[in-house]
């Protein structure tokens, strides 16, 4: 089902609504015994929530809401009272792990002087956090030239119409569920990534230290490819700095 922005309020807005009722059933006259129940409802959220980013990071935005609430530990009808589809369920997901790649980005543009110092910074401090594993679908769509035909710079992933064939790093899922989860990386939070991700490689190349070629949408495939999912902590984390610093040093330019 697709999810139409004109007319769907926020995803954390109907969770919230949902939480706040906790589906008890009880009159006003029993607050001060409805109060345990919100509490229940409200830990309740973070438990889907949390497994909801498990589970999609691992099996990605096609895993069921049955292997979430499985993960939570909950009924999938807690599920679904918290979050009345799927949609809903993964927008929320996909504008949370967009907001934090956007936040560390400004972090990293904010509190380091030197241009590779910042766009390196955001790659380890992003990889760390993995959330490209978590970036919507249409965020990481790279455009593959035509044989002959130039590159162009200025290409980032919004300018989805310029760029054919395409090349997608998430795995093949029915058209219903991918097509929602684009419909986040169309929203103003995928906008803002894009801008504030884009910044930093723009100083980075103009400073000399950035390949020429590189776009955003590479930067923001490395994040997805640095995140490896691993049923070891100690072995992912270890995997993806090896792998980051690896592919930091294939952005870098090199004096000709």
């Amino acid at each position: 089902m697709h999810i139409q922005d004109s007319h769907w309020p926020s995803a954390s807005a109907i969770a919230s609504g949902g939480a706040a009722a906790g589906g008890n059933g009880r009159g006003p006259g029993e607050g001060s015994r409805t109060t345990p129940l919100r509490v229940d409802a409200q830990r309740n959220l973070e438990h889907v929530l949390r497994a909801a980013r498990e589970v999609f990071g691992e099996l990605g935005y096609g895993a069921p809401m049955e292997d979430v609430a499985r993960r939570a530990r909950v009924g999938v009808g807690t599920v679904y009272r918290r979050f009345p589809s799927k949609d809903v369920l993964v927008r929320r997901i996909a504008e949370e792990e967009t907001s934090r790649l956007t936040d560390q980005a400004r972090a990293a543009l904010g509190q380091e002087d030197e241009p590779w110092s910042a766009l390196s910074r955001f790659l380890r401090t992003s990889v760390a956090s993995g959330a490209g594993r978590l970036l919507p679908p249409h965020v990481l769509r790279v455009g593959v030239a035509e044989d002959g035909a130039e590159q162009d710079e200025a290409r980032v992933p919004q300018q989805r119409s310029q760029l054919t064939p395409e090349l997608r790093l998430v795995e093949q899922r029915s058209a219903p569920e991918e097509e929602s989860v684009a419909a986040a990386a169309d929203d103003a939070g995928a906008a803002a990534l894009l801008e504030v991700v884009g910044r930093l490689v723009e100083r980075a190349r103009a400073a000399g230290e950035l390949r020429g070629d590189v776009t955003v949408a590479d930067v923001l495939l490395v994040i997805a490819t640095a995140a490896p999912s691993l049923p070891d902590a100690a072995q992912q984390a270890a995997a993806s700095a090896r792998l980051l610093d690896i592919l930091l040093e294939g952005l870098r330019s090199r004096p000709a």
